[in-house]
């Protein structure tokens, strides 16, 4: 298994691409041996968002690998669950692992792959939730829309990889209208950031400041890249998603400690003073996208270089990745034994980022 040639040739602040690609294989290899006993989280389902994430830094790695090894593994995983989206129908979290499969479709063509998918999809275009508001305290299925941040990196790239897929435009004009019910319900615009639900409207953290959690902001500019990378450049509502994007990106490379990285609460650093990997992945992948496809600036490239250097530095010899939090909904403290398999996809979609990108010098 060898890196592409292509992606050879410059260093990447103090790592090369080839050691940079080492280090992602090594950390995704720790994943594979540890994913049929998954000790350190073993509730997680095939279809389960947590590792629906894996999933999606997985593949993206696989295309830096010309033996297809981890493809083979991606696929494994797929058929054991028939290629089957988790079992709520409108869960944002229960759709995300259709990315995994939407990428198998795309490399292999093979319909199975496609088809539950697509049914599913269907159904919620055309049958949309009866719920008026985004959260409904007391109800059965309060999350039947897009009523937390997270939820807009679990199905947004769902529905424009669909899409494109398919070249019904349905699944866009679906997308638009839940997307920006969410950013109108969740996005405060004075500070450029997402609270992470309705409960954190009013509180404050220790220092007085708005509480917006580094990984639920990471979730929301990590969605962005992974949709704005299905949307046709032809879209006529592309440039407000590239507004959104850029805004945060502003926003939130302001927030970034000495070492490049983002800690749990990004405007209280004082009160959760180690930083957090998963977080930092996520923003660190959504910035690197888009420095390499053309939207941002490349002034931004020191910043993110820095980044990467910090979150290998989280990486234990075996190849775990440490001080990731563990599933939440806030800023937490964390330590370095921390681990979580959603934590390795975005490491691994930030490192790919890197490894794509050409020669730069500090």
């Amino acid at each position: 298994m060898s890196l592409p040639e292509f992606l050879f040739g410059g260093t990447l602040s103090c790592f090369s691409q080839t050691e940079s690609y080492g280090i992602m294989k090594k950390v995704t290899d720790w994943q594979m041996a540890d994913f049929p006993n998954n000790r350190f989280r073993p509730e997680h389902e095939n279809w389960m968002w947590t590792n629906a994430v894996l999933y999606i830094g997985m593949e993206h790695f696989a295309r830096l690998d010309t033996s297809n090894y981890y493809y083979h593994w991606l696929d494994s995983v797929a058929r054991t669950e028939y290629y089957q989206p988790g079992p709520r129908m409108y869960y944002a979290d229960d759709l995300a692992v259709i990315q995994l499969y939407l990428a198998l479709y795309g490399k292999y063509g093979e319909p199975e792959m496609f088809y539950p998918s697509q049914a599913r999809l269907e159904f919620i275009v055309n049958h949309p939730s009866e719920n008026l508001d985004l959260w409904i305290t007391g109800r059965r299925n309060p999350f039947d829309r897009w009523s937390w941040c997270d939820a807009l990196f679990m199905a947004p790239p769902v529905f424009a990889g669909m899409g494109r897929l398919t070249g019904d435009t349905a699944y866009y004009h679906f997308l638009e209208k839940e997307y920006w019910a969410t950013v109108d319900y969740l996005y405060d615009p004075q500070e450029c950031l997402f609270f992470r639900d309705h409960r954190y409207f009013d509180k404050r953290e220790a220092n007085g400041r708005k509480v917006f959690w580094g990984r639920g902001n990471g979730w929301v500019m990590a969605g962005l890249a992974l949709l704005l990378s299905e949307l046709p450049e032809e879209y006529p509502e592309r440039q407000k998603y590239v507004k959104l994007y850029t805004d945060m990106t502003k926003r939130i490379i302001a927030l970034q400690d000495e070492n490049g990285m983002w800690h749990p609460s990004l405007l209280d650093t004082v009160a959760y003073p180690v930083p957090e990997t998963s977080a930092t992945a996520l923003i660190g992948y959504a910035i690197a996208w888009g420095i390499n496809n053309g939207i941002l600036p490349e002034r931004y490239a020191g910043d993110i270089m820095k980044t990467w250097k910090s979150v290998v530095k989280r990486v234990h010899p075996d190849g775990r990745l440490g001080y990731v939090q563990p599933i939440g909904a806030d800023p937490r403290h964390i330590t370095e034994e921390q681990t979580e398999v959603y934590g390795v996809g975005a490491f691994l979609l930030f490192g790919t980022e890197i490894c794509k990108m050409q020669l730069y010098n500090k």
